[in-house]
């Protein structure tokens, strides 16, 4: 039986630019939906729904190997980072 490993992540955005939740969740759906096509991960909004201007995102990814899944969640930081129209504030790893 081979190992199955699962590894996640927190990402926290801040969003300047937004003025309410409707804003928000513009860039919230926007950077989600970019990255799950991208990526062979779960991606969603996990905390702070009620917040205009943060935005904290949970990805897990599973893979066979641990160095794999740390890696594809570093990829995923990268990648989000990029797409973002919001300011990466810091990376929480589970």
């Amino acid at each position: 039986m081979s190992g199955i490993v699962a590894r996640s992540m927190e990402l926290f955005f801040f969003i300047p630019h937004a003025r309410s939740l409707k804003e928000k969740r513009m860039v919230a759906r926007s950077l989600i939906e970019k990255a799950r096509r991208r990526f062979n991960a779960s991606i969603a909004e996990v905390d702070t729904q009620e917040l205009h201007q943060m935005l904290t995102v949970g990805v897990a990814v599973v893979s066979g190997d641990a160095a794999h899944a740390r890696a594809m969640l570093e990829e995923i930081v990268r990648a989000m980072e990029e797409m973002a129209d919001a300011e990466l504030v810091s990376v929480r790893y589970e």
